[in-house]
C-alpha cells in the first residue's frame, strides 16, 4: 500500500488527512530548497552556469531507478511514448528558463514571478481536468502568495537590484512558470488516472534525452571550460539527489490533492532556504521571514480544509469531464490494453 492509498483510506479523518498532506507538501518543499541551495553553490560559488547539465543528472537517476522497476513489472505502457516525450520537453524547458533567469534578474524578482505557476495551474486544471475551486480555496491561495510577498519585501533590502537585464529575466521566469504549470497538470492527470512509476520513469527517460540534445548545443563549451574539483562534483551530486527526491515525492501530493496545492506547498521552499543560510552561513534572519512562513501555512490550511475529497482515479473518465485531448489519451490507453489482452 503506497502513501496515497493509505491517505485516501483515512479521508474521513479530515484533520488527520490535512495534517499529513501539509507535512508531505513541506517535505517536497524542503527537497526543492535543497535543490536551490546546491544550484546556487554551483553557479555562484563555483561559477559553473550549466542548468541543463544539472537537470540531466536528475533525469538520469529517475530513469535508472524507476525505469528498472518498470522493466521488472513487464507490463505494457498505459500512455503512448510521444505524450511522455512532450512532457519531457515541457519539463526541461521550464527548469531551464527559470534557472536561466537568475543570470539576468534579481533573486527577488525571479522568486516573486515564480508564483505565476499557481494561477496557471488553477486555470489549466479547470480547463483540462474540470477541477472546481471554491472561494475559500482561492482565498487560501491568495493568503499563501501574500506570505511569499512578505519574504520578497524582506529580501528587497538585501537582495534587491534589477539585475543585468531584468526585463529579459522576468519574461524567462513567466515563460518557465507556464511550462511548469503544463508539466504539473499533466503529471496530476497521469498519477490520478494512470501509473505513478511509469510517469516518473518515462519523464526521467525522455527528460534525459531532451537534456542531452540541448546540452550538446547550448552548454558544451561551458562544460569544456570548467576546472572540475571534488567540491563541484559533490555539488552536482547533491543537486541530483535532492532533485530525485523532489520528483519522487511530488506525484504523491499531486495525487492526493492536485497541481494547485502542490505549487502552493512549494512556496515555502524559499523559507526553508533561509534555515539553511542561518545554519550554514550564520546569516541573520529578518523577523518578516517568520511572519511570512506563518501566513503561508495558514493559507495552506485554509486551502486544505476547504478542499473536497480527492476524486477517485476513474471518476474523471466515467463522468466525461475530461478535456478532449485528455480523453483521447485515455482512449489510446484503453485500446492498447485491449490489444494486449487479445494477443
Amino acid at each position: 500500500m503506497d502513501w496515497s492509498t493509505w491517505f485516501r483510506s483515512h479521508h474521513h479523518h479530515t484533520k488527520f488527512r490535512v495534517a499529513g498532506l501539509l507535512l508531505l507538501g513541506q517535505l517536497v518543499s524542503l527537497t526543492l530548497a535543497l535543490q536551490t541551495l546546491t544550484s546556487s553553490l554551483i553557479s555562484q560559488k563555483f561559477g559553473v552556469y550549466a542548468p541543463l547539465t544539472q537537470s540531466l543528472f536528475v533525469y538520469a537517476s529517475l530513469a535508472l531507478v524507476y525505469g528498472t522497476i518498470l522493466l521488472c513489472r513487464q507490463k505494457k505502457p498505459l500512455v503512448s511514448w510521444y505524450w511522455y516525450l512532450l512532457l519531457g520537453i515541457v519539463d526541461v524547458q521550464g527548469n531551464y528558463l527559470v534557472n536561466k533567469a537568475f543570470q539576468y534578474s534579481s533573486i527577488t524578482s525571479v522568486t516573486l514571478l515564480d508564483c505565476w505557476t499557481i494561477p496557471w495551474a488553477i486555470v489549466f486544471t479547470r480547463i483540462f481536468l474540470g477541477t472546481r475551486y471554491s472561494l475559500w480555496q482561492l482565498s487560501g491561495a491568495a493568503v499563501c502568495v501574500l506570505g511569499l510577498c512578505l519574504v520578497m519585501f524582506s529580501d528587497s533590502g538585501v537582495a534587491g537590484g534589477g539585475g543585468t537585464r531584468p526585463l529579459l529575466g522576468d519574461v524567462l521566469v513567466i515563460g518557465g512558470t507556464l511550462f511548469y504549470a503544463i508539466s504539473n497538470v499533466s503529471e496530476e492527470f497521469c498519477v490520478k488516472h494512470k501509473d505513478r512509476v511509469e510517469l516518473v520513469s518515462m519523464l526521467g527517460f525522455f527528460g534525459f534525452l531532451v537534456s542531452i540534445l540541448e546540452v550538446s548545443v547550448i552548454e558544451l563549451k561551458t562544460l569544456e571550460s570548467v576546472k572540475y574539483s571534488a567540491d563541484i562534483v559533490l555539488a552536482f551530486v547533491g543537486f541530483a539527489a535532492s532533485g530525485f527526491m523532489f520528483y519522487s515525492l511530488a506525484p504523491f501530493v499531486l495525487k492526493l490533492s492536485g497541481a494547485a496545492m502542490f505549487n502552493l506547498s512549494i512556496l515555502t521552499s524559499d523559507m526553508w532556504a533561509v534555515v539553511f543560510r542561518v545554519y550554514l552561513y550564520h546569516q541573520e534572519v529578518d523577523w518578516l521571514y517568520f511572519v511570512s512562513f506563518a501566513v503561508t501555512v495558514i493559507g495552506l490550511i485554509i486551502y486544505s480544509l476547504t478542499e473536497k475529497n480527492p476524486v477517485p482515479a476513474s471518476a474523471g473518465i466515467e463522468d466525461g469531464s475530461l478535456n478532449s485531448e485528455y480523453q483521447m489519451l485515455c482512449d489510446e490507453s484503453t485500446e492498447s490494453v485491449n490489444n494486449s489482452i487479445a494477443s
